[in-house]
């Protein structure tokens, strides 16, 4: 599994930034920080465009991250992907063949150990380490769990971008608009 070779997913906090990227030639996107009203819009436009969507389930405004609500996300909205820190949204992403992606956020080494017990029990497709600017931790994160990475938070140069490929993330997640052409570049 991965991202048909697309290496910068480009990560939407703001509706104009949505506009850009349905104008590129990036097949995937991350949407942040989404209201459960814009899902139906969002999802319209996404299809229209060939794209295809990663939902980051726990950021969904007005829906709660639960087992009903990742049901619905997938059957009825269908998006390619669900990224989230709960098992109960990520084991329904993966029991409704939807690309599921945990976050995990290097905070310590109490966090790091109960994250890497969740990867156990649910077997996401991918890891998103955060932040991804801890190229040490991103392979070591890839090695520990064998499951592939990707990475985002804080990255804010292409050095950025190459030393989270050179740690071995399958791909990085931002909202950087000048990092979006990374894409395209190479």
């Amino acid at each position: 599994m991965d991202f048909n070779g697309q290496k910068v997913l480009p990560a939407i906090k703001r509706m104009k930034d949505f506009e850009k990227v349905i104008s590129n030639n990036d097949e995937y996107m991350v949407m942040l920080d989404l209201h459960i009203a814009q899902l139906g819009a969002v999802m319209s436009h996404v299809r229209k465009a060939g794209k295809k969507v990663i939902l980051h389930a726990d950021m969904i405004q007005g829906l709660r991250n639960d087992k009903y609500s990742t049901e619905f996300l997938c059957q009825q909205v269908k998006p390619a992907g669900l990224i989230s820190t709960r098992g109960d949204v990520l084991r329904t992403a993966k029991k409704n063949n939807v690309m599921a992606i945990q976050r995990l956020f290097l905070l310590d080494t109490i966090a790091l150990e109960t994250s890497y017990k969740l990867v156990e029990q649910i077997e996401p497709d991918f890891i998103e380490v955060l932040p991804g600017v801890i190229p040490q931790y991103i392979e070591k994160v890839r090695k520990d769990t064998k499951t592939e990475v990707i990475t985002g938070g804080l990255i804010e140069t292409e050095e950025d971008v190459m030393r989270a490929f050179d740690a071995g993330a399958r791909a990085i997640t931002t909202s950087r608009e000048d990092l979006w052409k990374f894409n395209s570049m190479n």
